[in-house]
């Protein structure tokens, strides 16, 4: 008898957790789950959930672009499907990835960055949002070299199911001037 009700606390236990929490990762859905309860801005990053093969490329000093780098970028629900988490892959050893909640009351994305290349006190944010269909557009406060105000602007364009592209770019406040600093172009694994 003690045995049955130990397993039957064991099965009520599993159950009771796996319904609470039935958005997270998990063997049937390694990549979570969007939660129903959730914003439904947080589906604006669906396309990209899952993992995507990539190709890096950032700007050398001179000003001239780097060879490709192939990158993994894997995207995942998290906080039971109340937000989405990423990360790369690359091989030369410098990892990254994010946080991005969004805020209702301020229909914004905040977006926390994080790398291994440094352990940072506090993570750098953008913030923005989905400017059409196929694009999301994050910004953060950033002084160009030469003193001049501006922003870094990362933009995800061309969204599908089956590849998207990323663009961070040094911008002047009124986004008269650009200069692309980094670039990404990513295929979905099946």
């Amino acid at each position: 008898m003690k045995y049955l009700l130990s397993l039957f606390a064991l099965l009520f236990c599993t159950t009771l957790s796996y319904a609470q929490y039935e958005y997270e990762p998990s063997t049937s859905h390694p990549f979570g789950q969007l939660n129903p309860k959730a914003p439904s801005e947080v589906g604006d990053f669906a396309p990209l959930i899952g993992e995507s093969d990539c190709l890096s490329e950032s700007r050398n000093q001179d000003g001239t672009w780097a060879e490709p780098m192939p990158m993994i970028w894997r995207w995942k629900y998290i906080m039971n499907g109340m937000a989405v988490q990423d990360e790369t892959l690359k091989p030369d050893g410098i990892h990254s990835g994010s946080i991005r909640q969004f805020n209702a009351d301020s229909a914004a994305w905040y977006v926390h960055y994080y790398s291994s290349s440094s352990a940072v006190p506090i993570l750098p944010a953008w913030e923005g949002g989905k400017t059409d269909e196929q694009t999301i557009t994050l910004y953060r406060e950033q002084t160009a070299p030469n003193g001049i105000d501006g922003f870094f602007k990362i933009d995800f364009t061309d969204m599908t199911d089956d590849s998207f592209n990323w663009l961070g770019a040094w911008v002047s406040v009124d986004e008269s001037f650009s200069y692309p600093t980094w670039k990404i172009s990513c295929t979905k694994k099946d």
